[in-house]
């Protein structure tokens, strides 16, 4: 078989593979079969360059797409980045460059650590976002990005275009949202990147916008050919159209990109957001189609990968604290040293597993990084600097705070104290009770709620309102005054009408977040509802498993629980839902999926609907799927429905059943 042929042939087996993993979600191959393909077919078509076309699988980048989401085709495949890690790697970058195009001239910019996302724009308008996807085919988030609000709805100008740009999480949002998870019992994100991930990747915008995320745009995406202005002129652009964009430093020589690359290294600690790097582009789009790409990068830019920055200190003592929910998490005590900006004296050890596997023991020398850039871990013990007879670490037996013995279950890593008078406890409990997300009784902070409890007008949460009988009392103590007094009192008095599901998450309940505390009161109506159910009837409960279920029914059974429910009402809190319900209507108990463009409405307004009458959206269509509603350029979602026998809805027929 002659060259041609085989590259044909390559060319038509990629093909047909990438239609089964990306189109059909059916791979016949594996990937390190098809890798092999793929290397074969970039290695002969660089030896004969004239055979290579426009249509060749090495014009695609490989990657997968997560199920639940529709698919969005990009119009333009949307490449990583080459990476270059030291000024020697630009230098190299530069050579290459230079030698099919010597006038180029660069743009650097920060490297945003977030999530690449398209958006488009039609007449002005936005009408799609979508993941890069495995940069050929994306997920549509248009539902989550427009809850992004650095993003436009409506442009300045009624423009037809497609941005692209990085969506991320502020620090600051970072650090807020994961005080909240570990308040609300749930697991926390690792890094900011991964919690922008997980955001716009929600199938409830609601969560995401929640999650304050941001986006920047970095580039107008347009063919090489079509590009009349600079990479400058083209983010001046889009500034005018209303997007929120990059800062950029412009360039002449590789030296000079060089110096803007440290210097933008030497602030990244300033900056109110992740970046990872720096992003060295051409700066004269109209090069790019000389300057050419390889199978999965532009030869016109490339990213300044920053190193980890790690600080060297010793681990003066291991303290271990007490969560709300009695999860005991050792914590390292450092010889304070500056890493990225700040004075780190502590980093979590998460539990006696992580210790063990990094062998960490009081007075090694360890490294330490921020992970993510804002939380200090320990990343290795410098052993060859171990002293002799530094003992092993030592798992607790019993809670620092009471000396109740801890316990663990089979299913999890973590220690507990199941004391529920233990004073840890109840301090972080009460906290919970009182914070923004469950109760919202503004005034009583982490402060405040510490010294009430210290000085004992708090040992427990019905003595929240049971403070107005300490009203005299607390007026006179220092720091506080008649007015703030009232003013704490009133928002007390205030709460006692939330509806059940703000109640339900400030108890603490294990593995009741948020969510599944609405499910929970909506569910239910009453708490004496809730109490007296079992496991079996909480599991039949959609959002609900069997640890949430064992955890609830476990909680209602302890005596102590169900004596302070008693208190709780007999001072008057609301125990019903009081929140708005989806209305009763034809959908009850029926499973919707949405595909395709709509034109008289949006698929939030067309979720909300379905919802209002009763029935479900979810985003993938399985046998408990009843009806698939499918709008315009309906794709995969529509075969497989048709191929189960669901009932296929056209938008007519869906507006016709809500009326």
């Amino acid at each position: 078989m002659d060259v041609k042929q085989r590259i044909e042939t390559l060319k038509k087996q990629i093909n047909r593979y990438d239609y089964e993993y990306h189109v059909l979600d059916a791979p016949t191959i594996s990937d390190v079969a098809y890798d092999k393909l793929l290397r074969e077919l970039i290695e002969l078509e660089e030896a004969h360059p004239t055979l290579k076309s426009d249509d060749s699988p090495t014009q695609r980048i490989g990657g997968r797409v997560l199920e639940g989401f529709d698919k969005v085709d990009h119009t333009l495949p949307m490449f990583s980045l080459a990476n270059a890690f030291n000024p020697g790697d630009l230098k190299a970058f530069d050579r290459r460059l230079k030698a099919v195009a010597p006038g180029a001239t660069y743009i650097v910019e920060r490297k945003l650590d977030g999530l690449a996302a398209a958006l488009t724009y039609t007449q002005g308008k936005l009408t799609c976002a979508a993941t890069r996807g495995n940069g050929v085919v994306g997920e549509d988030i248009t539902h989550n990005v427009k809850t992004i609000r650095s993003v436009p709805m409506t442009l300045q100008k009624a423009v037809d275009i497609e941005v692209r740009g990085e969506i991320f999480m502020p620090k600051a949002a970072f650090l807020r949202l994961n005080e909240a998870r570990e308040a609300a019992g749930e697991a926390t994100f690792k890094n900011p990147r991964n919690a922008a991930a997980g955001s716009v990747r929600q199938l409830d915008s609601r969560i995401a916008a929640d999650r304050t995320l941001d986006m920047v745009i970095y580039s107008l995406s347009e063919r090489d050919e079509d590009a009349t202005m600079t990479h400058q002129e083209t983010l001046d652009h889009l500034r005018d159209l209303g997007f929120k964009t990059n800062d950029v430093v412009a360039c002449d020589s590789i030296d000079a990109v060089i110096e803007a690359c440290l210097e933008i290294e030497s602030k990244r600690n300033d900056y109110p957001f992740d970046i990872d790097g720096a992003v060295v582009k051409v700066n004269e789009r109209t090069l790019y189609k000389t300057i050419g790409y390889t199978a999965k990068s532009p030869k016109w830019a490339i990213a300044y990968k920053f190193q980890a920055e790690e600080a060297l200190t010793r681990i003066e003592a291991i303290l271990f604290q007490v969560g709300r929910t009695g999860q005991i998490t050792p914590v390292a005590v450092l010889r304070p040293v500056d890493i990225q900006g700040s004075t780190v004296s502590r980093a979590t050890l998460h539990n006696d597993g992580y210790i063990r596997d990094k062998d960490i023991r009081v007075g090694d020398d360890v490294l330490i990084r921020k992970a993510g850039d804002i939380i200090p871990e320990v990343v290795s013990v410098v052993l060859e600097n171990r002293k002799a007879g530094v003992k092993p670490f030592e798992m607790i037996s019993t809670c620092p705070k009471c000396h109740t013995p801890l316990t663990r279950s089979e299913s999890e890593a973590d220690l507990y104290c199941e004391n529920p008078t233990c004073p840890a406890k109840r301090t972080e409990a009460l906290i919970h009770f009182v914070s923004r997300r469950a109760m919202d009784i503004e005034g009583m902070g982490h402060r405040i709620v510490e010294m009430l409890y210290n000085e004992g007008y708090l040992a427990s949460i019905p003595d929240i309102y049971r403070l107005k009988d300490h009203r005299e009392a607390l007026i006179r103590r220092a720091g506080f005054g008649e007015k703030s007094i009232d003013k704490l009192l009133k928002h007390i008095e205030k709460s006692k009408q939330n509806s059940l599901e703000r109640l339900l998450f400030g108890l603490g309940i294990r593995y009741v977040g948020e969510k599944v505390a609405k499910v929970l009161a909506m569910h239910f109506g009453t708490l004496s509802d809730m109490i007296h159910s079992g496991v079996e009837e909480l599991v039949a409960i959609d959002e609900v498993g069997e640890k949430i279920a064992s955890s609830v029914v476990d909680y209602f059974a302890d005596a102590h629980h169900r004596a302070m429910l008693e208190e709780l009402a007999a001072l008057g809190l609301n125990m019903k839902y009081t929140g708005k319900r989806p209305e009763s209507g034809a959908f009850n108990g029926m499973v919707f999926v949405l595909t395709g463009k709509l034109d008289s409405m949006t698929r939030d307004e067309a979720k909300a609907d379905i919802e209002a009458r009763g029935g479900k959206v979810t985003g993938s269509v399985s046998q408990q799927t009843d009806v698939l509603i499918a709008g315009e350029d309906a794709g995969s979602k529509l075969a497989k429905a048709q191929s189960l026998g669901i009932d296929v809805w056209d938008e007519t027929t869906f507006k016709q059943r809500l009326m």
